[in-house]
């Protein structure tokens, strides 16, 4: 083997690797999981929602899930560093509130925090948490509470948004790219590695759980954090098909700072401990940690494709300079079967989030987020609790 093959194989390896993890995962979740759930009565649940500056549509929300749960769930809206009437929409609409007041500690997870001091005076079962602006069903709040009490164990329900496809075609890619992530992906990393990803919205955490865990505090992906750490004290989180939190899609201008804030997030936190994770499985010769690492190693769909295209072009050169083929033509065939099976992924559930006219704009979305990514490079993960724009 020459040296330009040599480099060839460096610079191809690493993303070959990932992009036919990504596939793997992307087959083994394109089927529905029924995972069985012990059951143990009618756990005590509360609803929290962290809300921040969210007058709009914190009324709303309250309503239609005292609509939806009835009386078997309380509902505590902890109103932080609002400057608007949060609280007093929240209380009107029938939740407990509470307001929490401090410029220099803001962020989700000082929230949640908020919330546990106040529910220790007479804590639940189960705690689920909400976004302010999500809608969730009777039966999947149910089920998650369910659920969460039964294995003792976080779970998380699907965390989609909601389809529209009169929405621009960026914003469809960007709301297909969800289904992607927090379903496919979800449900082969269940299969995989026997765990999930809490998203931040819909996930129900036993009180045990609640009251012990690091919230993460200004973490900007708190909930990623929060699940794996729970995956290394052998409680990692359940995925919950049965249960579906929806989000609103945001505009277009709107997409970007919500895309921007969640993948900044998990880059920066996946740089931190996807290391540290590989080395560990590996020394304990664990597959499925091994599985889970992987997965914390590829980067969002868009970038997968960048970094893909990256490499090609740098391969390509050190195949003019005398490298052998082959590995180029490994990287092409794993490169297409993922393509493959995220086409597969959209016929089977994307259809109603992006239409295939729109599905084959793909490239131009890949293009779109470049300055994204670039700007990640110069500036880093955003550091605050960002409302996205709607």
């Amino acid at each position: 083997m020459n040296l330009a093959t040599l480099l060839a194989l460096v610079l191809l390896a690493p993303v070959v690797l990932v992009t036919a993890f990504f596939a793997l995962e992307l087959l083994s979740g394109l089927s529905p999981l029924d995972i069985p759930t012990e059951t143990t009565g009618r756990p005590k649940a509360v609803i929290v929602i962290p809300a921040h500056d969210e007058e709009a549509v914190i009324a709303r929300t309250v309503a239609e899930l005292k609509r939806e749960a009835g009386d078997e769930f309380g509902i505590v809206v902890v109103a932080d560093n609002c400057g608007d009437g949060t609280s007093d929409a929240a209380r009107s609409g029938g939740a407990e509130v509470v307001i929490r007041n401090d410029p220099d500690r803001r962020g989700k997870g000082f929230a949640l925090a908020a919330a546990r001091d106040h529910l220790r005076r007479a804590p639940p079962d189960v705690v689920i948490v909400i976004d302010a602006d999500c809608r969730i069903d009777g039966g999947s709040l149910r089920a998650l509470a369910q659920a969460a009490g039964g294995t003792a164990r976080a779970c998380q329900a699907v965390n989609l948004l909601t389809p529209d496809l009169d929405a621009p075609a960026l914003v469809q890619i960007s709301t297909f790219a969800f289904v992607i992530k927090n379903l496919i992906r979800q449900r082969g990393l269940q299969r995989l590695a026997r765990r999930a990803h809490l998203t931040g919205t819909g996930m129900a955490l036993p009180w045990s759980i609640f009251a012990a865990a690091d919230l993460g505090g200004s973490n900007i992906v708190e909930d990623l954090a929060l699940g794996l750490e729970l995956a290394e004290r052998a409680a990692a989180p359940l995925l919950i098909e049965r249960a579906t939190v929806w989000s609103p899609p945001a505009s277009q201008a709107g997409t970007l700072v919500q895309r921007r804030r969640w993948e900044g997030g998990f880059l920066a936190t996946a740089l931190r401990t996807a290391p540290r994770a590989l080395a560990r499985s590996m020394a304990r010769g664990d597959v499925r940690g091994l599985f889970a690492a992987l997965d914390l190693c590829i980067p969002p769909l868009a970038l997968l494709f960048v970094l893909n295209g990256i490499a090609f072009a740098a391969a390509l050169v050190a195949v003019a300079f005398g490298a052998a083929l082959w590995p180029v033509l490994m990287q092409i065939v794993v490169g297409l079967l993922a393509v493959l099976l995220v086409v597969l992924a959209w016929a089977r559930e994307g259809r109603r989030f992006a239409s295939g006219s729109t599905l084959m704009r793909l490239p131009l979305y890949v293009l779109w987020k470049i300055p994204m990514y670039l700007g990640l490079v110069r500036r880093g993960a955003p550091k605050e609790w960002l409302r996205t724009g709607r």
